[in-house]
């Protein structure tokens, strides 16, 4: 079993993190929205492809804005696109971040399980050997384990949450 986690965070720095996400969201907390997932579909997505054209077409408007229709907030879109711009830099940054804490906290679970199950085994093959405490301990990590029948299906009883 390769150990790719063989260390532990201070508390320290766990607590400086901490403060640091709380300074970022309050910070952030007035300019930023909730969308709901009807929102978030029918939005037109902004791309790699789509910024150009939209950098473009304010270059366009300063240079002729008497094509603008008159219903056309210029000024919000302007507005719209340095928030944009703003914004993406940290989004980047926090996906990255966010990524590497779905990997870390993703290997140190599985290294815990395995280890976890390591030791189930352990004790399952020591309760088989009726040796003295292992038969409570098999017991109770065997539950893990047990199934429950639902129609004509068996699944897994579910004793996580992630």
């Amino acid at each position: 079993m390769d150990n790719k986690i063989n260390f532990t965070i201070p508390a320290e720095t766990v607590t400086l993190v901490n403060e640091s996400l709380a300074t970022i969201s309050t910070a952030l907390k007035p300019y930023l929205i909730a969308l709901s997932p009807d929102e978030r579909r029918e939005l037109p997505k902004m791309s790699d492809k789509t910024q150009p054209f939209v950098d473009k077409a304010l270059d366009y408007l300063s240079r002729a804005p008497e094509f603008a229709p008159p219903y056309m907030d210029v000024d919000g879109m302007r507005n719209d696109m340095t928030v944009h711009n703003q914004l993406m830099p940290l989004l980047r940054q926090v996906r990255m971040l966010s990524d590497n804490l779905d990997d870390t906290t993703m290997e140190a679970g599985a290294e815990s399980y395995m280890a976890a199950l390591m030791y189930y085994n352990s004790v399952k093959m020591a309760a088989k050997m009726d040796i003295p405490g292992a038969k409570s301990i098999y017991d109770d990590l065997s539950k893990r384990f047990e199934k429950t029948t639902t129609g004509s299906e068996e699944t897994p009883v579910e004793t996580e949450t992630r």
